[in-house]
Formats: C-alpha cells, sequence, structure tokens
C-alpha cells in the first residue's frame, strides 16, 4: 500500500487541483504537466485531484483514470497525491479506489453520496463499511452545499475510530462546526483537520487546524504556502498581511459572472491566462465569454497576478 507519505499526520496546504482540459472530455496533458510543476514550486504540501474544483464528478470515468495515473506519474512521489473518489455506485468508487492505489496514490477523499439523503446514522454506517473496502486511507469531505448532506461532528468522531479513516476537509463554511470537531477529536493528533474555503485558513490554522485545501493555491500556491506557515507560527502580523492578500485575491477572482460555477470558472480563467493550462470545462459548465475573460484580467493585473502568457 503506497502510504510512506503519510507516515505522519497531513499538514500544510493541499490544493484541489483543476483539471487541465481541451475540451470538455479531453485532458490537457501538456498544461497538466506545466500545472503540477507550478503548484509544486510553490511549496505545496499535497495536491488533490478529482475533487469539486478538479470537476471530479463530471469527468468520464476513463478520463479520471487518466488523470490520476498521469498525477502520480508527473509527482514522482514528491508529495502526497489525495483522489476524490466520491460517487453515487459503491462499486465505482471502489474501483477507482483500487485504481488510485495502483496508480501511487497516497490517499482517498469521499463525501457523502449526492442525490439521495440519508439519516446521520445511515451516514456513519456507509462510511464505516466503505472505510473497511478500500485500499487507502480515506479522508471525510464535508461538502453539504454539493451532496446535500451535513456530517456532523459526532459522526466525524465515530467514523474516526476506523483504523482507515484519517481525516476530514470540512468544505461547509462553518468554524463553529470545525472547532467542534477539534474538540471532540482534541486526543486524536493524528487525525488531520483540514479547511476548504481560503477565507477561513488563517482562523483555523491559528486555532489548532492542520491546514487548507485552497482553491487559490492553483494560481498562487507560495501565498498560501507563506500564510499557513505563518499562521502555524502564530505570527500574527504577517498572518494580517497575507490573509489580506488571500481576500483580495479571493474577491476578486471569484466575483465575476453570475454563474453559480464563477469561482472554478474564474480559477480556470486566470490559469489560463497565466499560460499554464487551457480552461475548458466538462459539461454543464463553460469556460468564461470574451467579456468576463477581460474583465479577469483586468482584475489580476491590477492584484500583479498576470504575467507574459505561453500558447495555452
Amino acid at each position: 500500500m503506497p502510504t510512506s507519505l503519510l507516515s505522519r499526520p497531513l499538514r500544510g496546504i493541499i490544493p484541489p487541483m483543476i483539471t487541465p482540459l481541451l475540451d470538455a472530455a479531453t485532458l490537457d496533458d501538456q498544461g497538466l504537466a506545466r500545472l503540477i510543476e507550478h503548484i509544486l514550486a510553490g511549496g505545496v504540501h499535497g495536491l488533490f485531484v478529482l475533487g469539486t474544483t478538479g470537476e471530479g464528478p463530471s469527468l468520464p470515468y476513463a478520463l479520471r483514470r487518466t488523470l490520476v495515473s498521469e498525477v502520480c506519474a508527473l509527482v514522482r512521489r514528491r508529495v502526497p497525491v489525495l483522489v476524490g473518489i466520491t460517487d453515487t455506485a459503491q462499486g465505482e468508487l471502489i474501483a477507482m479506489a483500487r485504481h488510485a492505489a495502483d496508480a501511487g496514490a497516497n490517499a482517498v477523499v469521499v463525501a457523502p453520496p449526492p442525490y439521495f439523503t440519508t439519516t446521520q446514522s445511515e451516514l456513519l454506517g456507509y462510511l464505516q463499511r466503505l472505510a473497511a473496502a478500500l485500499p487507502l486511507p480515506v479522508i471525510l469531505y464535508n461538502m453539504p452545499s454539493h451532496t446535500k448532506v451535513f456530517i456532523e461532528a459526532e459522526t466525524v468522531c465515530r467514523a474516526a475510530d476506523s483504523p482507515n479513516v484519517i481525516g476530514l476537509k470540512d468544505s461547509s463554511g462553518n468554524l463553529a462546526h470545525f472547532h467542534q470537531v477539534q474538540l471532540l477529536l482534541s486526543d486524536r493528533p493524528d487525525f488531520t483537520l483540514l479547511v476548504g474555503p481560503e477565507e477561513l485558513l488563517a482562523a483555523s490554522v491559528l486555532l489548532g487546524g492542520h491546514g487548507g485545501v485552497n482553491g487559490g493555491a492553483n494560481v498562487v500556491p507560495e501565498l498560501y504556502v507563506s500564510l499557513f506557515n505563518a499562521a502555524a507560527a502564530g505570527d500574527l502580523r504577517r498572518v494580517r498581511a497575507l490573509h489580506q492578500r488571500v481576500m483580495q485575491l479571493s474577491s476578486q477572482l471569484y466575483s465575476v459572472g453570475r454563474s453559480g460555477a464563477r469561482v472554478l470558472q474564474g480559477i480556470k480563467c486566470a490559469l489560463a491566462l497565466r499560460g499554464l493550462c487551457h480552461d475548458a470545462m466538462a459539461e454543464p459548465l463553460t469556460p468564461f465569454g470574451s467579456e468576463e475573460r477581460a474583465l479577469l484580467a483586468h482584475r489580476m493585473e491590477a492584484l500583479a497576478l498576470v504575467r507574459e502568457a505561453a500558447s495555452a
């Protein structure tokens, strides 16, 4: 089992990597290679593929498997690779986990299956059975805006009793819930607690959280790594300055257009403007049009985020 990079609890910035596409169902291989090197050069502590920011649920299964294999080959075990395997069909989920293990990934990330809602008791039983069946360590993913199911703190705590469940990525935006999980698992220093919304990164780490899975780290990974390091060291003066920079970036890049997917559209467009990869998206989403693209370019220039673009 390829878990040597997880011999100690995960800490730090683990970007939820976008999936570079040439069109709705074709991987941008050259863009993927550039993007991985760009992210790793920022000093990140891991890489998460096929999450929400990676459009995982929208991609064909064959493309998902190709992506996982290529990412693991390109990363070359420099950092841990986490793979999102959330699915409504358990058999497909387990098959993807086995492929991830064979490819050299280090852990899988699982949210409650969308579509049918479950009680917390049903969810706990599902997570316990699933963890026992998977070949890699499991990080729970609380994403109620997309799954319609909130993983309550007590459910996280009880699921953490399963030896294969090693952490939580909380993208609920509810910092009180995050701290409740911390309290319940205060005797488990081996259990990793990561926050999704980058606007909460500083506060969560200052109060004992272990890091972030932040979309903006696709674009400026070194900013998020610096903020994590400052917060982990308790350097409040530096935290304030870096947090302000993160807030400027999120408020400018994620507010273009009116789509519910404008955060993802903004990240992909920003990466295309930086010459790293194409900004095609999986159906049913579409990239920014010319008007939104021009506005984002203007905002990036104001934020000093524009560099000479390669032909992406």
